[in-house]
C-alpha cells in the first residue's frame, strides 16, 4: 500500500503528514502536487492542512478546483481512501466530497491547542482502530473550524452515523466550554455516505511521538492501514 500527500501552494502541514506516514505508520508514502493530474498509484490520499492558495475566495474554494482533485474524485468514487485535515477538511467541503462548510471560528480569533475528541462511531475506515465513546487528545490549529450545515444535514449525520469525532473535555463530556471554534453539535469530524472519505479539524499528524505529547493521532492512520489491508486481503482471496 502506498499513501499520498497532496501539496497545494501554501499547505503547511505537508512535512508533518508525511513523516507521520513514513517514520510512524512505516508505510510508503509521496507528495503529490496540486497541478498533477493522476496519484502515481497511491491507494490512500491525505488532503494536508495550512493555507492552501492564501485561503483567498473563502478557505479551500481554489484548491478545491485544482487539477489533482479531479483525480482525487475518481479515487473517492471507486472507494479509495481520502483525509482532510484542517484546510484539507475545508477543501473536501468546496469540493462537495463532504456536505457542510468551515466558517470563522465563533470567538473570531486563531486557535491553537491541544483538545479532546470523542470517539462516536468506530465502524470507519478512520476510527476502527478506536473503541466508541473513547477519548484522543489531539492538537488544533485553525481560525475557520466552525462546522456548519443545515439542521437537516446535521440531523442526517447524526442519524447515519457519520458523526466520526466530537469535541469533549478529558473525560468525553460535551458541552459548550468544551467546543473551541463553535461548531454546530461540537462536531469534530464527519465522513461522507460510503463511509471513505474523512474530515476533520484537528491534526492527527501532529499527535503521533511521545516528545510532541503523545500518539493518539495515530490511531486515524492505524485505522487507514487496517482498511487497506482488509481490502487488499479480499482481493487475494
Amino acid at each position: 500500500m502506498k499513501f499520498g500527500v497532496v501539496v497545494f501552494p501554501g499547505s503547511n502541514c505537508d512535512y508533518d503528514a508525511y513523516l507521520a506516514i513514513r517514520d510512524h505508520l512505516n508505510e510508503p508514502v509521496e507528495y503529490l502536487w496540486h497541478d498533477r493530474s493522476d496519484l502515481q498509484g497511491c491507494d490512500a490520499i491525505i488532503l494536508p492542512g495550512g493555507f492552501s492558495y492564501g485561503d483567498y475566495l473563502r478557505v479551500g474554494a481554489i484548491a478545491s478546483h485544482a487539477p489533482i482533485m479531479d483525480a482525487v474524485k475518481e479515487h473517492v468514487a471507486v472507494g479509495g481512501l481520502v483525509v482532510g485535515i484542517c484546510n484539507g477538511f475545508q477543501v473536501l467541503c468546496e469540493a462537495r466530497l463532504l456536505p457542510g462548510a468551515l466558517i470563522r471560528n465563533q470567538s473570531l480569533r486563531f486557535s491553537c491547542r491541544d483538545v479532546y475528541l470523542r470517539v462516536e462511531t468506530a465502524a470507519t475506515a478512520f476510527s476502527s482502530a478506536c473503541q466508541p465513546g473513547e477519548v484522543l487528545k489531539i492538537p488544533i490549529n485553525h481560525g475557520e473550524g466552525n462546522f456548519t450545515a443545515a439542521p437537516e444535514v446535521l440531523d442526517e449525520l447524526e442519524s447515519t452515523g457519520r458523526v466520526v469525532f466530537r469535541y469533549c473535555d478529558r473525560n468525553g463530556a460535551v458541552s459548550e466550554v468544551t467546543n473551541p471554534n463553535g461548531s454546530r453539535r461540537s462536531i469534530a469530524g464527519i465522513v461522507n455516505e460510503r463511509g471513505n472519505v474523512l474530515g476533520m479539524m484537528p491534526h492527527p499528524e501532529r499527535a503521533v511521538d511521545p516528545l510532541l505529547g503523545g500518539t493518539d493521532g495515530m490511531k486515524l492512520f492505524e485505522s487507514m492501514r487496517q482498511a487497506m489491508n482488509a481490502v487488499q486481503g479480499m482481493a487475494v482471496s
